[in-house]
């Protein structure tokens, strides 16, 4: 699909947004540079984004919800309403400004990693997570969800060999460290939204080579661009 095309698909609905999700290590943060690359070798304008993250406010979140060294107990619906919290400064500070100036929006995580992680993984209930993001966001809702699926034994020691921002090499962040039923009742959320969320929830073998995962999803954006 051609730049100019790309361009003028994009200008049109005033942005796109993306939003990648899997549990841990899916590839995806490995997928969002490379669906980033790609969008800068035809000079289409991006942002770059993770959650929680990408602001102050959401780094300073994030270092309490993924660092072991944290050393205050977090209660399950504390955990929900950090995680939404350093959403809606994203939302506000990111998200929103960009998809205005018809950019390419692309997120690791939004809402459908918190109705697994906390719907599912903590028992907080999906609809009842859900119910809150939807507070939360409002019509800030992902044109695209691609959801990288493996298992969570597998996605578990791929994690072992990154570099990571609040573990040691070889070492399990907090989230990671959680026992593998968590880990299981996670991929469950994930599986259940894909099931039952529409055809812009596109789910994704991980297990697949990287450069397969890309090719396919980078087929379904410039395809969904087609047709806007």
């Amino acid at each position: 699909m051609g730049n100019s095309i790309l361009m003028n698909n994009l200008r049109m609905k005033k942005g796109l947004f993306i939003a990648f999700e899997g549990g841990e290590g899916a590839g995806k943060s490995t997928l969002v540079n490379a669906i980033a690359s790609a969008l800068a070798k035809l000079n289409i304008s991006y942002v770059h984004l993770c959650e929680p993250g990408s602001t102050v406010l959401g780094a300073e979140i994030r270092k309490m919800l993924l660092s072991k060294d944290f050393k205050v107990a977090i209660d399950t619906k504390a955990e929900l309403l950090l995680f939404l919290a350093a959403r809606s400064q994203n939302i506000k500070e990111n998200i929103s400004p960009a998809l205005e100036l018809g950019k390419v929006v692309l997120c690791d995580r939004f809402n459908a990693s918190t109705i697994a992680y906390q719907g599912y993984g903590r028992g907080l209930g999906s609809s009842e997570v859900e119910s809150l993001c939807q507070w939360v966001c409002k019509d800030v809702v992902p044109d695209l969800t691609f959801f990288l699926d493996v298992d969570p034994k597998v996605g578990l020691r791929r994690t072992r060999s990154l570099v990571k921002e609040y573990a040691a090499a070889g070492e399990a962040d907090r989230i990671e460290s959680e026992k593998d039923i968590f880990h299981a009742s996670v991929r469950n959320g994930f599986l259940a939204l894909a099931k039952n969320s529409g055809p812009s929830f596109i789910q994704v073998d991980a297990n697949k080579t990287k450069e397969d995962v890309f090719s396919e999803v980078w087929s379904k954006i410039q395809e969904f661009l087609s047709r806007v």
